[in-house]
């Protein structure tokens, strides 16, 4: 398997309505051999995207850790190591407003949205409903940004679910969207220095077919403060 550290701003596959760089068209280049591992996804287009390996996906505007099957034995036990929820996830991300709470778990039903813009929603559920997103989170940090003296919070957030946008989605859903998140916090102005919403897959942690444990761990990216 590879463990890829992906920058913000690049597309994970083609979405089958634009034409421009993928990690999915670099993977065929630099490594041939995964060629066809894992299947292709069907675009809403109609058009097959090889997956080239690709387990999962970061939005497009998401830095850090993404795993890739070098081959098909590896592609089908992540996958099914990630359905059975045993490979944990962390994210780093600046949201707005100080949390009131050192950490906290939010429980919601994520749904897609018919109106415009096309977006996902929360809607609060029982945790045993099989619909339910669940994100857990920890405040790393309060802070201002230094030119407004606009609350901010820095925080991890742990994501025990994989439903499209959870972090986003869920963030917003208490009062907090992430930080320079155009779809989900439309009415705060970008602070901090960000041009993109600043959340960042720091590290993946699993087991190995082997037994072994393992933990990838991406730094942070230039655009974070911290970093």
């Amino acid at each position: 398997m590879l463990a890829l550290d992906k920058p913000a701003g690049l597309i994970v596959h083609s979405d089958g309505r634009t034409e421009e760089p993928s990690v999915a068209e670099w993977l065929a280049k630099e490594y041939p051999a995964l060629k066809g591992i894992g299947g292709a996804w069907v675009s809403p287009q109609g058009e097959n995207i090889d997956l080239n390996g690709i387990v999962h996906r970061l939005d497009r505007t998401t830095s850090g850790v993404l795993l890739v099957a070098k081959t098909s034995e590896m592609y089908g036990y992540l996958k099914s190591e990630f359905k059975a929820r045993r490979i944990e996830k962390t994210y780093r991300v600046y949201v707005h407003g100080h949390m009131e709470n050192e950490k906290g778990i939010i429980v919601a039903e994520i749904m897609r949205s018919s109106e415009s813009p096309r977006r996902w929603y929360a809607r609060v559920c029982e945790k045993s409903d099989k619909r339910a997103a669940i994100t857990e989170w920890e405040l790393l940090e309060k802070l201002s940004d230094p030119a407004t003296g606009e609350p901010a919070s820095y925080v991890e957030a742990r994501p025990r679910t994989g439903r499209t946008h959870q972090i986003r989605v869920h963030l917003a859903h208490i009062g907090h969207g992430i930080v320079a998140d155009r779809l989900y916090a439309p009415e705060c102005a970008p602070i901090l220095g960000f041009t993109r919403p600043a959340l960042h897959s720091h590290s993946i942690s699993l087991t190995l077919p082997s037994g072994q444990k393992a933990e990838f761990t991406a730094p942070l990216p230039p655009d974070f403060p911290k970093s």
